[in-house]
C-alpha cells in the first residue's frame, strides 16, 4: 500500500473484531513508529503495551471499544528526557514527540490492514494509577489497535482555503 493510500484509508474505528494481534504485526507497528522524528532526536516518548484482558478493561474506563481491541498502546511523553531543552522541552517537545509517534503508530497499523482510534479524552491520573506510571511520564494518547469490525464513513475535512492563513501565498 503506498503512502497516499495509507493516509486516505486511516479512519478512527470504534468497533474491533475480538481477535488477537500477531506479535510480528505489533513489533512491526512499533518499529515503524520508532522511526518518527523527534526534537533533538531525543525520542522523548515511552509506550505501554497492553494485551491482557483485565488491564485492557481497566484502561478502557467503561468504553468497550477500547477493551475490544487486540492491543492497547498508551503513549507517554517523557518530560525528563526533554528537560535538557528547559521548560519548553518538558512541556512542549516531549508532547510533540509522543504525538508524532502516535501518528506513526496509526499509519503503520493502517498499512498492515489494522485499525485504530486515537483516544485523548481520559482521566490522566487514573491511567497513571492503573499502569503505575512513574513521575516524568505524561500519558498523551490511548491507542487501541485491532482488526476493524466496521468501516466508518469518511468524516469531512475543512477546505484548504479555510486553514491557510496567508492566502496570498496559497498555491
Amino acid at each position: 500500500m503506498d503512502f497516499e493510500e495509507v493516509v486516505k484509508k486511516r479512519q478512527s474505528v470504534r468497533k474491533f473484531e475480538k481477535k488477537e494481534l500477531p506479535e510480528d504485526k505489533i513489533r512491526k507497528i512499533l518499529e515503524l513508529a520508532n522511526l518518527s522524528p523527534s526534537a533533538g532526536n531525543l525520542q522523548a516518548r515511552k509506550v505501554f503495551l497492553i494485551k491482557d484482558k483485565e488491564t485492557k478493561e481497566r484502561i478502557s474506563l467503561g468504553r468497550d471499544f477500547i477493551s475490544e481491541a487486540g492491543v492497547i498502546l498508551v503513549v507517554c511523553a517523557d518530560q525528563n528526557e526533554s528537560a535538557e531543552y528547559g521548560e519548553r522541552g518538558r512541556e512542549l517537545y516531549s508532547i510533540q514527540d509522543a504525538t508524532i509517534f502516535t501518528s506513526y503508530l496509526q499509519l503503520a497499523a493502517t498499512s498492515l490492514g489494522l485499525a485504530s482510534c486515537w483516544v485523548g479524552a481520559f482521566d490522566e491520573e487514573e491511567i497513571k494509577r492503573i499502569l503505575n506510571i512513574p513521575e516524568g511520564l505524561k500519558p498523551i494518547a490511548i491507542l487501541p489497535i485491532g482488526y476493524p469490525a466496521e468501516k466508518p464513513a469518511r468524516t469531512p475535512r475543512k477546505k484548504l482555503e479555510n486553514i491557510i492563513l496567508d492566502k496570498n501565498r496559497f498555491i
